[in-house]
């Protein structure tokens, strides 16, 4: 059994309490650690990059991101109706990035173009970023083998090493709230125990239709073909989304309000890039950048929730099963437990 299936296995409390989507991701990686790096080799981040990297839907040769990157249709085998599938005709230099788009190329083949190759993407786009990091580190490549051509894993591991750098050299969203938007309670067992019946509130507000992580649908999507799985992990986007603005609004005592804070910021944060996630079928790319950034963001959930349960076992607070705010403290100190478990 997984570890979010153990953890929902042995707490013995409906799912609706658990917010099924609100604390999933922190479960997830407070199972595999908080200090876990968030590059940890063979972590489940790293093989769904690769899964979407690799991602043939149309089975034409050439690799869903890489559709994006030459502008053919991931859906289409022969999107300019060349003769030929698309990972052929780019084999061939029929086909050539957006980027190049301006450049004629040379070709003996009588099917002719309904129209011009794409035009060049904005300069400011995501796409115009990639196509030109991608085609620098490509030709370093190719100088570096004497000019021969790459080989599929050779091609992944420069895709790897491009989204790699644009991830780090995209800035993260500023936060979505500050100490100063915070309004503090009090300090007090009465404010800790209102707190944890009002924040039980806003996550059982806040659910979503999910039954699993975001990271199993995504996984579901690229190996199964799920179609139903881009709609239930934008569920999930939404629920941590709500629950962030919800617990924003909320008073919170004065020994919680740096876990809080990361806590909101945390859950808007995570919600931006499992947003992305859902795009993995019409954006690639997008889903792709997510992943690089998705580690992070979920630590920072898992100190939160860390940060939380200390507080209340430090102020001696325990709550009795079916007592208002015992489902926010004590699912908490179970995933704690959980993670402490282990291995």
């Amino acid at each position: 059994m997984n570890i979010m299936g153990r953890i929902l296995g042995n707490l013995r409390i409906p799912l609706a309490v658990f917010i099924s989507a609100a604390l999933i991701a922190g479960a997830f990686v407070l199972a595999r650690g908080v200090g876990s790096p968030p590059g940890a080799a063979a972590s489940a981040e790293s093989a769904l990059l690769n899964a979407i990297a690799t991602r043939d839907s149309d089975s034409d040769g050439l690799p869903d991101w890489e559709e994006a990157l030459y502008g053919t249709d991931a859906n289409v085998a022969d999107s300019f109706r060349l003769g030929m599938p698309d990972g052929e005709a780019v084999a061939k230099g029929l086909i050539v990035p957006k980027a190049l788009a301006d450049i004629s190329v040379a070709t003996s083949s009588s099917a002719a173009l309904d129209s011009s190759l794409p035009p060049v993407p904005g300069e400011n786009t995501l796409t115009a970023a990639f196509s030109r990091n991608f085609l620098a580190a490509y030709l370093e490549a190719k100088r570096a083998k004497g000019g021969a051509a790459l080989s599929q894993a050779d091609v992944n591991a420069v895709a790897d090493q491009v989204l790699g750098l644009l991830s780090q050299s995209i800035s993260s969203a500023p936060d979505f709230k500050t100490e100063r938007d915070l309004k503090i309670s009090g300090s007090s067992q009465a404010a800790l125990k209102e707190f944890a019946v009002n924040a039980e509130a806003v996550l059982l507000n806040n659910t979503s239709n999910a039954t699993t992580s975001e990271l199993n649908y995504l996984q579901s999507a690229l190996e199964n073909g799920d179609t139903s799985a881009p709609a239930h992990i934008a569920s999930i986007a939404k629920a941590y989304r709500g629950s962030a603005l919800g617990l924003a609004v909320l008073p919170v005592p004065k020994e919680l309000a740096a876990a809080d804070l990361t806590l909101i910021n945390s859950m808007m944060r995570v919600s931006e890039v499992t947003a992305d996630f859902a795009r993995v079928n019409t954006d690639p790319l997008a889903a792709m950048l997510a992943l690089y950034q998705y580690p992070q963001a979920v630590v920072s959930l898992g100190i939160a929730l860390n940060d939380i349960d200390k507080a209340y076992k430090n102020a001696g607070i325990a709550f009795k099963p079916g007592e208002g705010g015992a489902s926010f403290v004590n699912l908490i100190t179970a995933i704690m437990e959980e993670s402490e478990d282990t291995p």
